[in-house]
């Protein structure tokens, strides 16, 4: 399970938590303009924007879970399971692999408008990359500085959905999630009023009881509540270190602890990392679950001319600095 949010100050930041049990060998990974980008059905892609994300890079090529563009447009991909529904080839489509969706946005479009111009014509293949990958089933956030959406393709089609809080976890369906923000509607920042009855005198006897309902499990309609109403309250000041501290206690908030969400063979789901990516300077931050520093990619420190893949290993083990 995964949560993915926005955050605007002075820039805009894009991220996401990946939550699960074990790791693919992640990480951080830039795409300089001319990787040749092979598509199953859409022949070769030479020259496009230059991406950096986090993937897992496969027979040299970069299967991203979250990435931004050098344009500043971001996508991440979060477990949609039971819901996703891919099709066979359709004429007259552009075939893309789901594994291909990312790259295919990110290469090309600028901004989210451009994005949803190219979905219109997009068909999702039911194809996996090989053998020892299956076909992951996902749904889709894409943001960038004025607008987010969430793409869902399911049996009756690809679905956009505008995305006004610019957040989105798993299942249910985007619209389900949305719709469950009116039963919280009464939650607060502010110390509750009595209106329980005017004939018993009730008083708040603690700080933050405005927001008493707000869910606390790990739940993905929960995560989806409990990080919207943290990110539309969210307030920091606009530089770029308090933006960026800011963004991770956002995603800190729904973040899985190990031996809180238990699955079968004594295996636990917890935050592999989480991500925050300045949108308009190209940089990637993160932490893992063991290194709570926060680690700074910039892409523009890089040749983004080149044709190779350009790639940064997590680093996982705590840092800890001495003070004395």
């Amino acid at each position: 399970m995964c949560t993915a949010a926005t955050y605007k100050t002075k820039d805009f930041y894009f991220g996401r938590t990946l939550d699960y049990d074990f790791s693919y060998g992640d990480e951080v990974t830039i795409t300089p303009r001319n990787y040749p980008f092979c598509y199953r059905e859409e022949g070769t892609k030479n020259n496009h924007y230059a991406i950096i994300g986090m993937a897992h890079v496969a027979e040299n090529y970069p299967l991203y879970y979250d990435a931004i563009n050098e344009k500043g447009l971001g996508m991440a991909g979060l477990n949609f399971v039971g819901n996703a529904y891919y099709n066979e080839k359709i004429e007259g489509k552009n075939n893309i692999a789901q594994f291909e969706f990312i790259p295919w946005i990110l290469s090309q479009c600028a901004t989210v408008n451009e994005a949803e111009k190219l979905i219109e014509k997009i068909n999702l293949l039911n194809v996996s990359f090989n053998d020892k990958l299956p076909l992951a089933q996902l749904h889709w956030i894409i943001s960038d500085s004025e607008k987010s959406i969430t793409v869902e393709s399911v049996k009756d089609g690809i679905k956009v959905y505008q995305n006004p809080v610019g957040v989105l976890t798993n299942n249910p369906p985007f619209d389900k999630q949305m719709f469950e923000l009116n039963n919280y509607m009464s939650l607060s920042t502010k110390s509750p009023e009595n209106k329980f009855s005017k004939a018993l005198n009730l008083e708040a006897y603690s700080r933050g009881m405005g927001a008493i309902g707000l869910p606390g499990d790990l739940s993905s309609q929960s995560r989806f509540i409990r990080v919207a109403f943290v990110k539309m309250n969210s307030v920091s000041s606009e530089g770029e270190k308090e933006s960026v501290s800011q963004f991770f206690h956002i995603l800190n908030s729904v973040e899985q602890q190990r031996g809180c969400c238990e699955l079968e063979d004594s295996k636990y789901e917890i935050t592999i990392y989480t991500s925050c990516c300045n949108t308009n300077r190209g940089i990637y931050y993160y932490t893992t679950y063991d290194n709570h520093q926060i680690t700074e990619i910039d892409m523009h420190k890089e040749n983004l001319d080149a044709n190779e893949l350009i790639r940064y290993a997590l680093i996982k083990d705590e840092q800890i600095r001495m003070q004395n």
